[in-house]
């Protein structure tokens, strides 16, 4: 049981960071790879954010649910910050990424102070008053894994609604066809930037609720965010291609679950939790060489 919790809490938290990779990895095409600094960077009024945020503004006193909606905020900026650098500045995209990335890696620092921030003495949105008035006793175990599942599906529905907008539309339309969006009168680069924004406020909120689900920070926590994302994103396009009535962020987010499931049981096998990075690269290669053949074989079959 606390295996499949385990799996549960970290496959969701996950999935959020997942559709905002989906983002920009589907929709608009783009690698963006501020990711690996939006999940554990922060800033707080000058824009940037992430889990360190979270650890700080915790140990400050202020209330856990507040740090949820800053974080958002925060990456929202990064990826505002990533667009510009992209549209206005005329940096290749894969440029731009890596540009915020390292930038991020300062930034984090300068806001947690450290390297490794613990905040196991404070309110999280996982243990307050609230909480622990509600989930008593033999339910106080599932108490994490329903907030996250609340949280997961909240950013899910909300992402779904956005992308039925004329707003959301454009964003699908920039990815498919920029040239189409131009001919409408429409700045494709502010499309551009509004997705990013989008993506990396949700990155930046999941390495938020990372951070107090773990209960402390570290600068190194972003490393292969992004390979992860992107392998929470092709499992569950792939798998859940032809299931018509799923939509794509629904996949995304079994996808995440069903990666972390083996993640886990690689580890239950024997393996080091220090081989979890080479366990998550060979696992991604392994989900790009299958997802490649299927293709080939659809083209060939077409």
């Amino acid at each position: 049981m606390a295996l499949v919790l385990s799996v549960l809490e970290q496959g969701m938290i996950y999935a959020i960071m997942a559709l905002g990779i989906y983002i920009t990895y589907t929709i608009l095409d783009f690698p963006d790879l501020t990711v690996d600094g939006s999940f554990p960077l922060g800033a707080a009024i000058s824009a940037v954010l992430g889990a360190a945020i979270t650890a700080v503004m915790i140990t400050k006193g202020v209330h856990p649910l507040i740090t949820l909606v800053v974080s958002f905020a925060a990456g929202a900026v990064v990826g505002v910050l990533t667009g510009v650098i992209h549209v206005k500045l005329k940096v290749r995209d894969l440029l731009s990424g890596i540009i915020m990335m390292t930038a991020l890696y300062t930034v984090n620092l300068r806001i947690a102070g450290r390297a490794n921030l613990p905040i196991y003495t404070e309110k999280t949105i996982f243990d307050n008053d609230l909480v622990n008035s509600i989930f008593k006793g033999n339910a106080a175990q599932f108490s994490t894994v329903v907030i996250i599942l609340i949280i997961t599906l909240v950013m899910k529905y909300l992402l779904d609604w956005y992308m039925s907008t004329k707003a959301g539309f454009l964003l699908r339309a920039v990815g498919d066809n920029d040239t189409i969006v131009t001919s409408m009168g429409v700045d494709k680069g502010l499309v551009k930037i509004a997705g990013l924004a989008i993506s990396n406020g949700l990155v930046t909120l999941s390495g938020c609720i990372y951070t107090q689900q773990q209960r402390y920070f570290d600068v190194s926590m972003g490393t292969g965010t992004v390979v992860i994302g992107l392998a929470s994103v092709i499992i569950g396009t792939s798998l859940f291609k032809k299931v018509t009535f799923f939509r794509v962020t629904t996949s995304v987010v079994i996808g995440s679950i069903i990666y972390k499931a083996c993640v886990a049981l690689a580890i239950s096998f024997g393996l080091q939790s220090t081989d979890l990075k080479l366990v998550t690269a060979v696992l991604f290669l392994i989900i790009l060489v299958v997802s490649m053949d299927r293709k080939k074989k659809v083209k060939n079959n077409a």
